[in-house]
């Protein structure tokens, strides 16, 4: 009988849901949806002093923003530290690990000689066989774990290949601190087996973790999951991702007007391709995703190939959907609060009206957002430099003549005030361009917007005329 396939995403809580993170996320989640499997939540939330409910909750929000839902409720790894002291014990019990007495001066100076000969800093195994008569009285011993010395360790990786350890090079790790709590490597091994985990899928630095947890399966007689250890993600200089690069919280990708389904389709071709596929849809992703076609070098972060993909999914999404997450999204911009007082009801009905135009040039919602300022702008309009420069004597002479042509358009639509210009600008011997715009200029502010016309329509006459009748004045 074929075992369901159940992968997990496990972060820490001590900051953001970070890019990485969030690609790790969609691809454990990809795996599951592909297999007819479950991926699982689990907050690793052991290191007391660093995380936080703030950090949980942003992650669980940045996973539901990025429609990457789990399977069941969150596990709390904190929650289960009981059953790691337990296991720690049978390992002591099956003589698997050991007390160890070793002060925190005895481990500098382990370390400090292992560096003098030219060795990895490690634990060297003293308290391994020696006689419990010899610790210090009253001193609380941790519990280290008796790993191989022996061979080697092999990993096969689905992503990296056979990977080969010498045991030698691995020491002796703490499992229960000398306050009886448990570390990373065995709590991790513990949750996973308990959760019936059957691929692991995270950063290839976690390599190292692969080889001394699977000596820890084997101890226990568990079954040792499948590892896929992914390369990170650098940024295009190929140096390791730092915050110019990109290394920014999920929420500040939403801040910034990002759709999740642009952002997803961008993380999945970080590291893993099908052909020369570039945009997916979110169903073509999970039928296509496979461990396989993961690559080894590390993917690079690309800011302006993440845009042109953004710019792609605002083209493709109902009007009517923008507006809602722009509604969502404008609480969150530094000026928020006034931007929502502008913007009005009758703003957001506007705005959806000149979408269709507004979403063909930009780049992320912030960016329509802005080229949609002239929408809600108050009279007397802020024209920018460009634009002030085709209000001279001449712009306002042309609007002068205009001005009572379009005040006799009735209905009031694009086409109709089209045909009014058209005709004006051939009557009178002016180029299109001459007569629009310095009608852009004075109607929205700028030099580029959408077309002129639609502009027209969408400020409707009463406003469209009011605005070019200041620039006349």
């Amino acid at each position: 009988m074929t075992k369901t396939v159940i992968t997990r995403f496990a972060p820490s809580p001590t900051g953001y849901l970070h890019i990485g993170g969030a690609r790790t996320a969609l691809f454990n989640w990809l795996y599951a949806r592909a297999k007819g499997g479950k991926m699982l939540l689990r907050i690793e939330d052991t290191d007391q002093a660093r995380s936080t409910e703030g950090a949980i909750l942003a992650i669980l929000d940045g996973l539901r923003w990025l429609e990457l839902d789990w399977d069941g409720e969150p596990v709390y790894q904190l929650s289960r530290a009981e059953r790691h002291r337990e296991i720690a014990l049978e390992l002591l019990a099956k003589g698997n690990a050991y007390r160890c007495y070793a002060s925190a001066e005895e481990l500098a100076a382990m370390r400090e000689s292992a560096r003098a000969e030219g060795r990895a800093p490690g634990y060297d195994g003293t308290w391994r066989a020696r006689d419990h008569k010899d610790a210090i009285a009253g001193v609380q011993p941790a519990i280290r774990f008796k790993a191989h010395r022996d061979g080697e360790t092999v990993i096969e990786d689905q992503v990296q290949g056979r990977v080969t350890f010498a045991n030698k090079d691995l020491d002796d790790l703490v499992i229960l601190r000398s306050d009886g709590t448990p570390t990373y490597n065995l709590s991790v091994v513990v949750d996973d087996h308990d959760m019936d985990i059957t691929h692991i899928i995270r950063g290839d630095d976690h390599l190292t973790n692969a080889a001394r947890q699977s000596q820890i399966y084997k101890a226990l007689g568990w079954s040792t999951p499948i590892f896929a250890h992914v390369p990170l993600i650098h940024g295009p200089d190929d140096a390791k991702l730092s915050k110019r690069h990109g290394a920014l919280g999920v929420e500040a990708y939403r801040a910034m007007g990002y759709l999740p389904a642009a952002l997803r389709n961008y993380l999945v071709r970080l590291g893993w391709s099908h052909g020369d596929d570039e945009i997916m849809s979110t169903s073509q992703m999970i039928e296509w995703f496979d461990l396989a076609a993961i690559g080894r070098s590390a993917a690079r972060f690309d800011f302006a190939k993440l845009e042109n993909l953004n710019g792609h999914y605002l083209r493709e999404t109902p009007d009517k959907e923008i507006v809602e997450r722009l509604k969502a999204l404008v609480p969150e911009l530094p000026n928020g609060a006034e931007l929502a007082g502008k913007i009005g009801p009758e703003g957001w009905t506007k705005l959806e009206h000149a979408m269709p135009g507004l979403k063909e040039r930009a780049k992320t919602l912030v960016e329509l957002l802005d080229s949609a300022a002239y929408l809600f702008a108050t009279r007397p309009l802020p024209i920018d430099d460009q634009a002030a420069k085709l209000l001279d004597a001449a712009g306002r002479a042309t609007f002068a003549d205009l001005l009572p042509l379009l005040e006799a358009v009735e209905p009031w639509m694009a086409e109709r005030v089209e045909g009014c210009v058209r005709a004006f600008a051939e009557e009178t011997g002016r180029k299109l361009g001459k007569v629009a715009q310095p009608l852009r200029a004075a109607l929205t502010g700028k030099t580029a917007s959408p077309g002129i016309f639609d502009v027209l329509e969408v400020l409707g006459k009463e406003e469209s005329l009011a605005r070019i009748r200041d620039q006349i004045a």
